[in-house]
């Protein structure tokens, strides 16, 4: 057994302690595990659970943090070319999905005229969405990396919103996002196919909407959150009730199959599992929070009960990784497996954001 492996395990075999109920407790280890100052993608994370309000350890708004300290330009004109870099020269990830952090401060809640102090001036968040504008490209908005700069556009621009990007190019906002459900719907194909037939599951094989980063869910957010403009919901109609219907489809679909990757897996490697269950069921569940709050969507007795079966999902995910004690000692896993430390972090801080939606059905 390899030494990662034997740390894990350790993990994993960790007496369980007491704890707060579990909206609680994701919300104070998402804080916890957040807040380091050199670390901006964790930051962006912790703005899921604290918005605009969470602060660095260090004592400074994260918010500030993210741009005073990370954001990098290249010449001194009004059109000079802002940038994250994807991370900082020991590995510490900064952007690792383009226009991660701009779409994390809008999502916070912070207006365009919201002014930064920059290492070298003033910086509203209105510029760098005009730097995410003139750095457009669709290829990459409409790949598996795009979802964050589709998300970051649907909530910094109106439905019918142009704009130019750097080449001279002219962008529709609504015919982006057009393609962008188009995409969505090609890649769920398979998905839609196995709930239209009936089957219990559909294999997860790294195929369609299981090739984007976690299950897709940024792609399946960035596309509903057009929606909540009226013109919007009434142009795409029933599609954006199929799309809902598919998110009632994945859960019973993915549960099974971790449900079974549990059964079938050893004590040792069990805790990547553990991990992705909590990343599936807290993004689900942020997924459904977001689409009622921006739109207005009320769900049915039925769908009210699929949410809190997905919230017991995550209970009893969360529940297992508190007994492995991985939280207390996320310093070994971060030396054991670095990746699974991330994991580990920002989604946490997902799932604390998807039980916060939910709160009043779901309790604790």
């Amino acid at each position: 057994m390899t030494g990662a492996a034997l740390v894990l395990l350790a993990l994993l075999s960790a007496p369980p302690a007491a704890r707060p109920p579990t909206g609680e407790w994701l919300r104070e280890h998402c804080r916890m595990g957040a807040a380091d100052p050199q670390n901006p993608w964790a930051l962006a994370h912790g703005l899921l659970s604290e918005s605009r309000s969470f602060r660095a350890r260090d004592g400074r708004s994260a918010v500030q943090v993210i741009v005073s300290d990370f954001l990098r330009r290249e010449g001194s004109s009004p059109g000079a070319d802002l940038r994250f870099d994807p991370a900082t020269a020991n590995g510490t990830p900064v952007e690792p999905h383009p226009h991660l952090l701009v779409k994390s401060l809008l999502l916070a809640g912070l207006a365009p005229s919201h002014s930064f102090r920059a290492a070298w001036g003033p910086i509203t968040l209105g510029a760098l969405v005009e730097d995410l504008k003139r750095d457009f490209r669709r290829d990459s908005a409409l790949s598996p990396e795009g979802a964050w700069t589709l998300d970051a556009l649907s909530h910094a621009l109106p439905p019918g919103a142009s704009f130019m990007t750097r080449d001279g190019a002219t962008v529709r906002l609504d015919a982006v996002m057009d393609e962008a459900l188009a995409l969505l719907e090609r890649e769920e194909a398979e998905l839609l196919a196995g709930m239209k037939a009936g089957l219990p599951q559909v294999p997860k094989r790294h195929q369609g909407i299981y090739a984007h980063p976690c299950g897709g869910l940024h792609l399946v957010q960035a596309v509903l959150a057009h929606a909540r403009h009226p013109a919007v919901r009434a142009a795409w109609g029933s599609r954006l009730d199929t799309q809902v219907d598919l998110l009632l489809y994945r859960l019973a679909s993915e549960s099974r199959q971790y449900d079974a990757a549990l059964t079938s897996t050893l004590p040792a490697h069990r805790l990547p599992v553990l991990l992705q269950m909590m990343k599936f069921y807290g993004h689900w569940l942020e997924t459904l929070g977001r689409y009622r709050d921006e739109t207005g969507w009320t769900p049915t007795p039925a769908q009210l009960q699929a949410i809190q079966q997905a919230g017991a999902l995550l209970d009893g995910a969360v529940r297992r990784l508190d007994a492995s004690g991985v939280w207390r000692n996320r310093d070994a896993l971060k030396a054991a497996s670095p990746s699974l430390f991330l994991d580990l972090l920002g989604d946490t801080c997902h799932a604390a954001r998807g039980w916060h939606d939910w709160r009043r059905t779901l309790g604790g």
